[in-house]
């Protein structure tokens, strides 16, 4: 798997924990949710400032968003 399917992964995960949507979560980090869909399926290469965006929105670290 590599590092964008990995964060894809992540991403999911964290947010189904955390029992919010797709939508939510674009709402709270300021992107559309139709990125976040392509982040979460490896598709997207996001920036270090979307992935910053969206472990804030998460309230995570950036590092829990990358970890293997």
């Amino acid at each position: 798997m590599d590092i964008k399917q990995q964060i894809g992964v992540n991403i999911a995960r964290i947010r189904r924990e955390q029992n919010i949507s797709q939508e939510e979560l674009a709402f709270r980090s300021g992107l559309h949710r139709t990125y976040i869909s392509g982040v979460e399926r490896g598709v997207r290469n996001p920036t270090i400032t979307v992935l910053s965006e969206i472990a804030a929105a998460l309230k995570v670290s950036l590092s829990d968003l990358v970890q293997a």
